[in-house]
């Protein structure tokens, strides 16, 4: 889950060009990258569709998009013939409506069998109109045909709206409804207010989708530029109450979309963090903020996600009740830092104030931020005679929480004198210890 940057073209979209030649430029602009394979390969009757025509139109395009294509006829088997053609790998990804995908050379080809007596037919059944747009692919060596454009999706990109095709298309597949927020965030389009009206009164039917997809789509919305706005809004709509997404944080009285306020990219970039940790570090305080670890449980997340998120939260309320790190405890300091030595940039965004801690944790070295006993478990059995236990097991925290404070300074690379002291403190903290445990056990 990371921020990807995204090319930036000349929109090529406009209401004066004929619609013919908008195609030609945006066939060039598709074709800048040659296809994994001919075009010829593909019947008569196949048009490009969906997110590579709009984005291209937009002067949006990824190097190698993906392709969404229309064919007159049986998909699966036109797939499965591309594949052994071409060296390709066929997914299907949904028989029964004839859906399939060629995974080939690094690029993605989804195939569908048309729906409907016509191409017109077809995208009016699609989900918003600028993803209702196709461009027939021309014969060989004839010139572009002209868009298809059946619903006016090339009139609502010029004008930067995204409209819902129809009600009854958004009900069709609900997941829809939370597609739109997401579309309209991404492309920084307005959304219609019939649009949204509809998107507010169905949001309830969100619920019946598989959560996977719903959390996909999710984490495709955190990852946007804006894509706390686009969160916020999907709260706004309600479309996210099924999961208890906006529940108060924890031991705070601020909610979820109140804290989603304060992470935007700008905040972030304010807040020092450099290009590579907002990628990922912003869209994980992002989701945080919106959902509990319960909601991700629901939405069926990755158990590892779950763990983020709840100690992100933890460490969170920790520091609030305490005043900030300076209320933390030396042990308080290195259990945080040891629970979050991977997502530390990302709790800090969710955090009043951070000084110094960011650069800290950038140094590998840093004995805090970076936790690591001075010696490991084996060197100390073999040069203490100590057996392997729980007892060791505490012995290594302690070694391990002296040298995070500097009392320690040993490492891989420590010289004898500094082997030897941590040698000698530990075999000091060992007697003790050992010894107290042997009491206990009499007084047993």
């Amino acid at each position: 889950m990371h921020m990807l940057p995204r090319l930036s073209q000349e929109p090529i979209v406009t209401a004066l060009r004929p619609t013919g030649e908008v195609a030609e430029e945006l066939w060039q602009r598709l074709l800048a990258e040659p296809w994994p394979l001919p075009r010829e390969a593909l019947p008569p009757g196949t048009a490009l569709v969906g997110g590579a025509v709009r984005d291209g139109l937009l002067g949006s395009l990824e190097r190698q998009p993906d392709l969404d294509v229309v064919v007159p006829g049986d998909a699966l088997a036109l797939t499965r013939q591309l594949a052994r053609e071409h060296g390709g790998t066929c997914v299907v990804l949904d028989a029964e409506r004839s859906i399939a995908r060629l995974v080939l050379g690094g690029w993605s080809l989804d195939l569908a069998r048309q729906e409907g007596s016509s191409l017109e037919a077809d995208l009016g059944r699609r989900d918003y109109t600028i993803n209702a747009i196709a461009l027939p692919l021309p014969a060989a060596g004839a010139a572009a045909a002209a868009l298809v454009d059946p619903t006016g999706g090339l009139s609502h990109l010029g004008s930067r709206q995204l409209v819902a095709v129809s009600e009854a298309n958004l009900l069709a597949d609900p997941l829809r409804l939370l597609r739109g927020i997401r579309l309209a965030c991404c492309l920084n389009f307005e959304l219609d207010p019939t649009s949204r009206r509809w998107i507010e009164s169905h949001a309830s039917q969100l619920a019946q989708v598989a959560g996977e997809r719903v959390l996909a789509e999710l984490e495709k919305l955190a990852c946007a530029a804006y894509g706390e706005t686009g969160l916020a809004l999907a709260l706004e709509c309600g479309l996210l109450g099924s999961w208890g997404a906006d529940a108060t944080i924890t031991g705070t009285t601020e909610t979820g979309a109140a804290a989603l306020s304060a992470l935007g990219l700008d905040q972030a970039q304010d807040r020092g963090l450099e290009a590579e940790e907002i990628s990922w570090a912003l869209p994980l305080a992002r989701l945080t903020a919106l959902l509990p670890p319960e909601a991700l449980a629901g939405l069926r997340s990755s158990r590892r996600l779950q763990q983020r998120s709840r100690a992100l939260r933890h460490w969170r309320q920790e520091l609030g009740s305490v005043g900030g790190w300076d209320g933390l405890p030396e042990a308080g300091r290195l259990a945080l830092c040891s629970e979050l030595e991977a997502d530390l940039p990302a709790l800090l965004l969710l955090l009043p104030q951070s000084a110094g801690l960011l650069e800290r944790w950038r140094l590998p070295s840093d004995p805090l931020f970076h936790p690591a006993p001075p010696l490991d478990g084996l060197s100390l059995q073999q040069e203490l005679a100590i057996p392997p236990g729980r007892l060791l097991g505490r012995l290594l925290a302690h070694l391990t929480l002296e040298r995070a404070f500097g009392r320690l300074v040993a490492g891989p690379e420590a010289h004898a004198e500094a082997r030897a002291e941590v040698l000698a403190a530990a075999q000091s903290w060992w007697q003790q210890h050992a010894r107290e445990g042997g009491e206990d056990r009499r007084r047993d």
